[in-house]
């Protein structure tokens, strides 16, 4: 839904803290806003300075363009009354947001009352009256039959146990699982989503202890709060979802798809029914880029062909929509636009990654074993796939890397050899890197790297040698040749040399320059040390778990991913970012944004 001048809104809790800030927040769009709150005091203050602001938008009204109705939220016969009002000003409902909340009024280990004024009070403030809240505006929008947005106010505590306050928890959970059992009513037109921030500066929040709160980053912004409410409003794709706010990982949707799977029950067989989004068309064609003719010059080696988009799917395939390729043809992020009737665990609207051929495409047909559900269809997760999960994945299986040690990586700077060295020191160890040129020097040790050997300035070997005496313990390798020899010779005892590839040895239109290595048993058996050559694709069973945990990372701002800034809009960009990658002048991950329409979008990953 668009904000802007003329909507409705209705604000329970209006009067004070996130009610009031949304209360003003939305009056500054020219929504006309009624106030609900039984403070009648704060509540007038609150009006008036909303009013000032909707005023700017709207002149000469015969009826007020903001309302503040003094209202307790437990007692359902005034708030039918204020939803009644409401409807009568403004001839009906867009948004409606239930902000009224309170704390445990007595710790729970100390009550000896009947619980009427303690916690059966939080529970019916917290959550009835968001139930009975919910249901007013749900008779309000199914009346004039017209969209409308619900957002109930639940916590990051109704996610996870607050210890100090289980009743305040146990609302709030109560509200969390309310509302995504809404999730239904956005056939109706309805969406209602709850929204779970952490600890905000408010009076309620000030009665929790300081500590526990510095703890977990100190207080959210107030902004933040306000964004993550006008995502879910503007969001066309949301209804039932729940939006975690933290200072610590930002704003993310829980629980993930691979989670939100685990519970899902199968779906019934029943014939193949194609229904996308609103936002998602299903075109007759579409089109792609292709091979043509085999040539190491990949402009003239391909072309972009319509092709004719065929419908149902297979009953086992996914048709995703592409948003953005990585410049590798092998990865794309997108959106599920249209599932087979035998896939389980996926859903249209999806946001999903692949990690097979045919990227460049605008839509693209696999079978659904091949999706890996993502948060958002981010440049990001585009670095997290062939990249990432390579280091994530290797580090883990092929070095089974632990902590305390020297890990050495090789074309540090290059895009999989970034993730591995973070993922290294992330684990606890000295990580020594290797690169060429002072930019690639600085930014490794931006990523926190312990020693960067640049080989244009210094010897890697004599390097080595000197400083790291006893040796390097893990190896992460991708150049090969001369390299590879350089780092065998610097192997500890029981020491792990790790071959994810081979740079120096692919050599132009005559494919591989094998070499050969003499002496390597000696060398192994000598000190008991191990080379593992690891490929990705053998590890498909393990992708989805190691990118949901390079997704937390990078969420918890844990891990840095560089996107190269340059931008290729549209597959006839292709070409000019296949170009630009092997110019060497690309810092960063280089992606094609397929859609146009996301083009200008920021990651919000």
């Amino acid at each position: 839904m668009e904000l802007k001048p003329g909507l409705s809104a209705l604000v329970t809790g209006g009067a004070s803290g996130i009610g009031k800030a949304l209360s003003l927040a939305l009056a500054q769009k020219g929504v006309f806003v009624t106030i609900v709150d039984f403070s009648e005091e704060k509540g007038k203050e609150v009006a008036a300075l909303a009013e000032k602001e909707c005023s700017k938008f709207h002149s000469g009204l015969e009826f007020p363009v903001v309302m503040f109705i003094r209202c307790d939220v437990t007692n359902a016969g005034e708030l039918k009354a204020a939803f009644e009002k409401h409807f009568v000003t403004y001839g009906g409902l867009d948004i409606c947001i239930n902000s009224a909340g309170i704390g445990d009024i007595i710790p729970f280990r100390d009550d000896r009352t009947d619980g009427s004024k303690s916690w059966r009070h939080t529970v019916n403030v917290n959550l009835v009256a968001v139930i009975d809240s919910t249901r007013l505006a749900i008779q309000t929008m199914q009346t004039v039959q017209k969209p409308g947005v619900i957002i109930n106010l639940g916590s990051a505590s109704g996610l996870y146990p607050m210890y100090v306050g289980p009743i305040y928890s146990a609302s709030k959970g109560g509200v969390v699982m309310f509302t995504r059992s809404l999730a239904p009513f956005k056939r109706q037109g309805i969406r209602i989503n709850v929204l779970c921030p952490e600890f905000v500066q408010t009076d309620l929040a000030e009665k929790f202890n300081s500590s526990t709160i510095s703890q977990l980053g100190g207080y959210l912004p107030m902004e933040l709060i306000v964004e993550g409410a006008f995502e879910l409003i503007r969001d066309e794709s949301k209804a039932g979802s729940c939006l975690w706010i933290t200072n610590r990982r930002g704003m993310e949707y829980w629980p993930t798809p691979a989670e939100e799977a685990k519970y899902l029950l199968p779906k019934a067989r029943k014939k193949s029914v194609v229904t996308v989004p609103m936002d998602l068309q299903i075109p007759h064609s579409f089109e792609k880029v292709v091979v043509h003719t085999l040539s190491h010059n990949f402009r003239s080696a391909t072309r972009i062909v319509r092709t004719e988009l065929r419908l149902p799917l297979k009953s086992d395939h996914v048709l995703l929509k592409v948003i953005y390729a990585g410049v590798n043809a092998s990865d794309a992020v997108g959106i599920i636009a249209a599932i087979g009737d035998a896939v389980r665990n996926l859903k249209i609207g999806m946001p999903a990654a692949i990690m097979t051929f045919g990227g460049y495409a605008e839509f693209v047909m696999i079978p659904a074993k091949h999706i890996l559900p993502v948060a958002k269809p981010d440049p990001e997760v585009l670095a997290m796939l062939t990249s990432g999960l390579t280091a994530s994945i290797a580090l883990e299986k092929a070095a089974q890397m632990e902590s305390g040690k020297v890990v050495l990586v090789t074309a540090a700077a290059g895009a999989t050899g970034q993730f591995a060295v973070q993922l290294a020191k992330l684990a606890g160890n000295t990580v020594v890197a290797t690169c060429g040129g002072n930019e690639k020097a600085k930014l490794l040790k931006d990523l926190g790297v312990d020693r960067v050997i640049d080989y244009k300035a210094e010897d890697i070997k004599t390097v080595l040698k000197k400083e790291f005496p006893k040796g390097t313990d893990i190896v992460y390798e991708s150049v090969g040749g001369e390299m590879f020899d350089i780092c065998l010779n610097a192997l500890a005892v029981y020491g792990r040399l790790v071959v994810i590839g081979m740079i120096s040895q692919y050599q132009g239109e005559h494919g591989w320059k094998p070499r050969n290595y003499s002496g390597i048993c000696e060398k192994l058996l000598a000190k008991s040390q191990t080379v593992a050559g690891f490929f990705l694709i053998q590890y498909a069973h393990l992708w989805q778990v190691h990118l949901d945990r390079l997704v937390n990372l990078f969420s918890s701002g844990k891990l840095k991913i560089a996107i190269d800034p340059k931008q290729f809009v549209g597959l006839h960009s292709v070409a000019d970012a296949v170009e630009y990658l092997h110019s060497g002048k690309s810092a960063g991950k280089v992606v094609v944004c397929i859609d146009p329409k996301y083009a200008q979008q920021l990651a919000k990953l």
